[in-house]
């Protein structure tokens, strides 16, 4: 239990250069507080202890601005920056060394049983406002840029940037520091970009061929 609690506050020095001392962390995080509460709901609901771990989640959803259902799965060294409007899911399964930023929804797209939640690998970064919907993986070392809508699996060393999300493959590659979640590229606006371009391009050709005419009825 300490060896968790431990680490749990190593992951806050390790993403957050704001944070100064041990008793600053320990006492004003409020997506730390909300990570330990949801440690120990998480115990009873294994136990099968539902309402007093829906209580217990709901009381630390009161205090920090943070749910996370107890029925979730958190790996070790999970980091949530802020907070505030965070939602984690009953099916949710989250792996090690995540960072999630406030306005994070981890959720289902409806009614069906069984797993209905995204499952995170492990160092993911999540951007503030990013909505990931349904039950997939997101895999490996992938960032989801800010307010995001990701409604499929992400392969490994990805960004996701859009709605509905679209993905920038790396093939393995270091995309540069993990947390600056706000210069990821998009595709989309790369696209129109380069069709502007053309456009630019074929009417320059079309003036010079009127001026070639023009020159020779002259």
């Amino acid at each position: 239990m300490w060896r968790t609690v431990k680490s749990d506050i190593d992951a806050v020095f390790e993403n957050d250069p704001a944070a100064r001392s041990w008793f600053e962390v320990v006492f004003t995080y409020a997506g730390l507080h909300a990570i330990w509460s949801h440690r120990i709901a998480h115990f009873f609901y294994r136990h099968r202890l539902f309402s007093i771990a829906r209580l217990i989640s709901q009381i630390s959803r009161f205090f920090t601005g943070i749910e996370i259902h107890p029925g979730a799965r958190i790996g070790s060294k999970l980091f949530i920056d802020h907070g505030m409007g965070v939602v984690i899911g009953e099916t949710c399964e989250i792996g090690d060394e995540v960072v999630i930023y406030q306005g994070v929804t981890l959720g289902g797209t409806g009614k069906e049983k069984g797993k209905r939640h995204p499952t995170i690998g492990n160092r993911v970064v999540i951007a503030s406002g990013a909505k990931v919907l349904g039950s997939f993986t997101v895999g490996d070392n992938s960032n989801i840029g800010a307010n995001s809508v990701v409604l499929r699996e992400i392969p490994p060393y990805s960004t996701v940037v859009g709605i509905p999300g679209r993905v920038v493959k790396r093939n393995g590659k270091k995309i540069g520091d993990r947390l600056d979640h706000t210069n990821l590229p998009d595709p989309l606006i790369e696209t129109f970009r380069f069709m502007q371009k053309e456009i630019n391009e074929l009417k320059a050709e079309i003036e010079n061929l009127k001026k070639e005419l023009t020159t020779r009825e002259t």
